[in-house]
């Protein structure tokens, strides 16, 4: 079973930024595409990002592209969530997934991490 510990959750102010980690334990991001999901209290769970560990291939919502930037180090087994341009909509918990399939969609994961909270708020 993969293990996935996220951090870098915090209260920011609307315009502000935060970069989100989700490390990996006991298995190589050789083998695991990477999801990042988010849900707001009262509203569905929402694919934000994905990078796929097959070729590297990245994947938006709509509702983040042009502000967030997924990345991923390999050395460190963790993959990143660079947020841009915070609004008010995006303060969620923040979880990330593993699986072999990779996208925005739940699916194509099977193992999840415990999110880390985002709050723009000014």
């Amino acid at each position: 079973q993969v293990q996935l510990v996220e951090s870098g959750g915090d209260l920011v102010q609307p315009g502000a930024s935060l970069k989100l980690s989700c490390t990996l334990s006991g298995h190589s991001l050789d083998y695991y595409s990477i999801g990042w999901f988010r849900q707001a209290p009262g509203k569905e769970r929402e694919g934000v990002s994905s990078w796929s560990h097959k070729d590297g291939h990245t994947v938006y919502a709509n509702t983040v592209k042009g502000r967030f930037t997924i990345s991923a180090d390999k050395r460190k087994n963790t993959v990143y969530l660079q947020m841009n341009d915070l609004k008010s909509e995006d303060t969620a918990v923040y979880m990330c997934a593993a699986g072999a399939g990779g996208g925005l969609g739940p699916l194509g994961y099977d193992d999840w991490g415990q999110g880390t909270q985002v709050t723009v708020s000014s």
